[in-house]
């Protein structure tokens, strides 16, 4: 029999879709202040992929990453969901805007995935808790990613990628024992 071990520390992660840069900064900072000190922010790009949020948040919209210095345990992320729809919509309110001024996608950054949280059920999103379901979004092999069948539009282009990759680095260095 296999010996049950505890999961590895990961890597917390946000995408902030947003049509507005003050939008986006802000909601920075209030993750900053929830989850500890932002350590790394990829580019934003135009969300192109998908109509999806245009209705509710309206055109030009972009998204970036940010990844946070202080790794979790993976068993938060559903919390860490559930707060961040909360955070959506305390920034709507400040904001005042009708529909969300900003959607924020939690995830986690391990050696082997990238996995974000959501709350819509599909057959590739293992439950997880509360309503809440992991969305595998990307394998890291040799020499890169690779992308699957369901992997957001987004992130099939180039675009995000070094990012990540960057990201993973960095966290790799973090898991090695000190010398």
């Amino acid at each position: 029999m296999a010996e049950i071990r505890p999961f590895a520390p990961v890597k917390l992660v946000c995408g902030i879709i947003t049509g507005r840069e003050e939008r986006a900064a802000e909601a920075e900072r209030r993750l900053g202040e929830r989850f500890g000190p932002v350590e790394a922010r990829g580019p934003r790009y135009p969300f192109a992929g998908t109509a999806y949020y245009q209705e509710e948040m309206g055109p030009g919209l972009s998204r970036g990453f940010i990844s946070f210095r202080d790794l979790i345990a993976p068993e938060r992320l559903p919390d860490i969901k559930i707060e961040t729809n909360a955070l959506e919509e305390d920034l709507r309110k400040h904001f005042a805007t009708p529909g969300r001024a900003v959607n924020l996608d939690p995830g986690i950054l391990t050696a082997a995935a990238l996995f974000m949280a959501t709350t819509k059920e599909f057959s590739h999103r293992p439950p997880l808790r509360n309503g809440i379901y992991a969305h595998l979004e990307l394998l890291f092999v040799r020499n890169g990613v690779k992308r699957l069948e369901w992997t957001y539009p987004d992130l099939r282009t180039e675009d995000h990628i070094p990012f990540f990759l960057d990201v993973r680095k960095t966290y790799l260095e973090t898991l090695k024992p000190p010398r």
